[in-house]
């Protein structure tokens, strides 16, 4: 009968585990608990759609999907619905990249333009907005490296056609600063280092990607082409804007290390799982990438604001690695990366010493206004630097 009791307090004790989510402070929230918050969150804000994801001892302990995938037919989203993934794109290329620094194909301080047969500003792309033309004067761009373009220091904009005016098909590729002296986001900086990556290779990015990442962690329904396939069908997300009105689906048939990726919550959660339990790169790998490489002393990180200089986040040590974000708290390291599109907001934060993490995917403008109550909920995250992220609290009050 003493066995018995036992056994029986073991099974609930293991049953009342599972019920549970630990948050990095050592503190617990019942599941039920959070997802009831999240319907409320939901409902205050007018968000569409939510897929959460939260990692406990790097496994996946909470994976739940809210709202719908198309508002119009009220279709709902489940695990395997496919985001636009926008800007998570570049934390898999960051990986990818580092894969291939493993091995020796290219080395993070090596000028770009050595890897080249001839001058960067001579090749020749099929659509103007790609090519480096404009620099041909400006020779700034041979120094440029890998870990320039991770890290956001290569001193480009982030895309030459969002210029101080607005849109402009026709913006021209410049240098706001000079290589290697501060964090400025920058796609193109990211979108060199894919062609030189295809270069090196001789393979496009949804090849290598699909090589090294997908196929083996059995991402179906992961690709840097984000274009509706029949098997999938009916499985894509639509964005929705401010007033919860549906944007027509925008595909990208060229693969962009920068912003094409499209993904599920099950898929990037296992890309999550893969990079904290050391299946993707190795350990020296990964305290590279997640090396501080530049401190961010900017008060926003986009905007007029990102030219103004700050110290409020200095207390948690905000600044960049190799293609993540990081941040510093009493429990370790916290390792982030957005993704951010017209209809669709996107959130990623991982803290390696805790074994824990989270993915949160909106197809709703209004998604990042709950980012911030969401987080310190979910698991007790009060770092992430919301108003340097934009994170404006659906509630706030100016």
């Amino acid at each position: 009968m003493r066995i018995v009791a036992i056994l029986s307090i073991l099974i609930l004790i293991g049953c009342s585990n599972e019920s549970k989510i630990e948050r990095i402070d050592g503190s617990e929230i019942e599941k039920e608990q959070l997802t009831e918050k999240i319907k409320s969150l939901m409902e205050s804000a007018d968000v569409n759609g939510l897929a959460v994801s939260i990692l406990n001892n790097n496994e996946s302990v909470y994976q739940k999907t809210y709202g719908y995938s198309n508002w119009s037919t009220k279709d709902t989203l489940n695990n395997n619905s496919i985001f636009y993934g926008a800007s998570l794109s570049k934390a898999v290329f960051a990986v990818l990249v580092m894969q291939l620094v493993e091995e020796g194909k290219i080395n993070l301080d090596t000028p770009l333009q050595n890897y080249l047969d001839k001058p960067l500003s001579e090749y020749e792309f099929n659509r103007d907005w790609r090519g480096y033309d404009d620099l041909k004067d400006d020779k700034r761009y041979e120094c440029i490296t890998a870990r320039m373009c991770l890290s956001h220091t290569t001193g480009l904009p982030n895309w030459r056609f969002l210029t101080k005016s607005g849109f402009d098909i026709n913006g021209k590729l410049h240098f706001r600063h000079e290589p290697g002296t501060r964090y400025s986001y920058s796609g193109e900086g990211i979108s060199l280092l894919q062609f030189v990556v295809e270069k090196i290779t001789g393979k496009g990015l949804e090849a290598i990607a699909q090589e090294k990442i997908f196929q083996p962690l059995e991402m179906k329904r992961t690709s840097y082409i984000y274009v509706q396939q029949e098997k999938f069908k009916n499985q894509y997300v639509y964005g929705n804007d401010k007033n919860q009105k549906m944007i027509p689906f925008d595909e990208a048939d060229e693969a962009g290390a920068a912003g094409t990726l499209c993904t599920t919550l099950a898929d990037y959660s296992k890309f999550i799982e893969a990079l904290l339990k050391y299946k993707l790169i190795s350990k020296h790998s990964f305290d590279e990438m997640f090396n501080k490489q530049v401190s961010i002393n900017s008060k926003q990180q986009f905007g007029p604001n990102a030219l103004v200089e700050t110290s409020e986040n200095e207390d948690i040590g905000l600044g960049y690695g190799l293609g993540w974000g990081l941040l510093e708290t009493p429990y370790g390291f916290g390792a982030f990366k957005e993704g951010h599109s017209e209809g669709f907001q996107h959130y990623s934060i991982v803290f390696p010493e805790k074994q824990m993490g989270m993915v949160i995917l909106s197809n709703s403008d209004n998604g990042e206004s709950i980012f911030m109550e969401l987080l310190e909920i979910g698991i007790g995250d009060t770092y992430t630097p919301w108003e340097w992220e934009n994170y404006i609290p659906y509630n706030n009050n100016p």
